[in-house]
Order: C-alpha cells, then structure tokens, then sequence
C-alpha cells in the first residue's frame, strides 16, 4: 500500500485542502466517503463551530477525517482540546511553527501532517516529530510561501531534504498532475482548488460560477507586507494595485484589507469587494462537480497518464 494512504488510512492518498470558508463537514465527510481524506477547515471556525463540524463530519463519515489548524490564530489551544475530545484521527498544521502543539497532538495519538513553502521549513518541520509534510508551491490558493516557489522545483527538493513521506500541494488538479507528482517523489497529493469548485463546498455559488469564467494569468500573490495571498483579480485587487502604484505603507495596506474580506468573498459570494483566494488551477476547471464525480475522475486520469507514459519514451 502507498505510504500516505497507508499512514492515513485512505484507498488513495488524495487530500482535500482545508481551505477557510470551503472546508466544512459536508466536503470534507464527502471526500473522505470517495476513498480520499476530507479535511475540516479550522481557520475561520470558533470552538464551538468547529465541534459542530466535527460532530457532523463523525455522524456523515466511517471514514478517517482531519482538521486544518493554521497555527497563527489565537484560538488554538480551545480547538486543540476539541480535536483531542472528539478523537478527531489527524491534524494538519499549517502557517506557523510545528514546534509548539505537534508534542502535544502526538501524545494524544493524532497523527499530525505540517505545510511548508521551503526545505528549511520542511526541515524544521521534521525536526518537530510531524509524520508527513506537504510541500506547497506558490501555485496554490490562500496563504502562500512569500518565496515563490513552484511545485515542481519545491516538491523534488523538499523530498530531498527529509526522511518522512511528502506530500504535493500547488497547482494539481488531474490525475496527470497527480503521476508527474509521483513522478518527483510525492508519496501524496493535497487539492484545494478542484475541490472548493464541487457542489458539497461550503464557498459560495457564485464565487464557483465566477471561478468557472477565470482565465490563465488571472489570479495574482499579493500583499507579501502582510501575508502573502493568492487572489482572483477583481475590483478589490485593483484597490490594492492602486494602492502599491502610490507606494502605500503596511498600514495603508492593512487598511484595505480590513477584516473578513475573505468571508465576503469566498463564503458569502461578494464579487467584487470579497478577497477571492483561489489557485492557478482554477482556470483549468471549466465545471462545477460532485465529490465523487471529481475523485472517479482523478483516478481514471491518473490510471491513463501511468499507462501512456512507456509508450512516451
């Protein structure tokens, strides 16, 4: 058995991204159901929100499921405990240092899986006992590396760099995509982009059909003073163009930004002042499908790329 599938408990070691605002119960027991592992998005959730989740993500899957904690928020502790309380399987990490809270969650059994942008933070990352890494490249959505790194040369590097499985992230939104990440050394792949634009993601309907329209190029990392982000470009977007065009401070840019522009966006479906954080691949994806439709997909594709690859050479 592959290693991830293996150390997750999985029939195949495709992870749902735990994006904020996305990333509820529903999609994330919906993956877990298609033979991957779901992933409940934690980032935008109080306590006891995120327990609700939790609760209906145990009562809609047998299947093992996870929770996405970016460590840079203050109310970790209080989703820690209820993580531990409700036996949730696996934890990933992200956005932080492992360091602190990956002891805590191994000591409750919780295999716990890190995100990092670099071979220092991979490294790192092993250093703090987490069990598997994901290795982002600056194609993917949301928070991002301020590195820009891409996939294909993050993935080969940070494989080289540490002993545990890796994970691929960034840009994948196929079964070829997939095999080319086998191909470097992932023993897994994480989407996020593919699965926001299914019909059990919590994003809004029309931030799906907008995203359905999105073109090659349209999609910008940006406010790195702050934290860098990967967005649609809309008229928001625009704003903060202006704003570098005039060579704004941090705090003007804070400013802008304001709070909740990712709700607006993503969650509530504001197209034009909404922070629309969405990867590359976005304008790979012309439909708007079913969980099991995209998983059947992805694993047909990935069969197929396999088999045609002897031929190629």
């Amino acid at each position: 058995m592959n290693v991830i599938s293996s150390l997750l408990n999985i029939q195949y070691p495709i992870i749902q991204g735990g994006m904020v605002w996305a990333s509820g119960w529903r999609l994330a027991a919906s993956v877990s159901n298609a033979g991957g592992l779901g992933l409940i998005g934690a980032g935008s959730m109080n306590a006891p929100l995120l327990e609700e989740h939790i609760i209906k993500c145990q009562e809609a899957t047998d299947k093992p499921f996870g929770v996405n904690i970016p460590l840079l928020y203050s109310k970790i502790e209080q989703q820690l405990e209820l993580i531990v309380k409700h036996k949730v399987p696996i934890v990933f990490t992200s956005a932080g240092n492992p360091m602190k809270y990956t002891p805590y969650l191994k000591k409750h059994g919780i295999t716990v899986v890190h995100v990092v942008g670099s071979n220092k933070q991979a490294i790192k990352a092993q250093s703090a006992g987490v069990d598997a890494i994901v290795a982002e490249g600056f194609e993917a959505g949301g928070h991002n590396s301020i590195d820009e790194t891409t996939t294909l040369v993050l993935l080969p590097e940070v494989v080289k760099s540490v002993t545990i499985p890796v994970i691929a992230a960034g840009g994948i939104g196929s079964g070829e995509a997939i095999a080319a990440a086998m191909a470097l050394g992932a023993s897994g792949v994480q989407l996020g982009t593919l699965f926001l634009m299914t019909k059990e993601s919590s994003a809004h309907q029309k931030f799906k059909e907008y995203l359905i329209d999105l073109k090659q190029g349209e999609t910008s990392l940006t406010l790195k003073e702050l934290t860098p982000v990967r967005m649609a470009k809309n008229e928001f977007y625009n704003q903060i163009m202006e704003l570098y065009k005039n060579h704004a401070s941090v705090e003007e840019l804070r400013t802008l930004l304001g709070k909740g522009r990712a709700k607006k966006g993503v969650f509530e479906g504001d197209l034009t002042e909404g922070e629309l954080e969405i990867g590359q691949i976005a304008s790979f994806i012309n439909e708007i499908k079913s969980v099991n439709e995209v998983m059947n997909n992805l694993v047909d594709q990935y069969t197929k790329a396999i088999k045609r690859l002897p031929k190629q050479l």
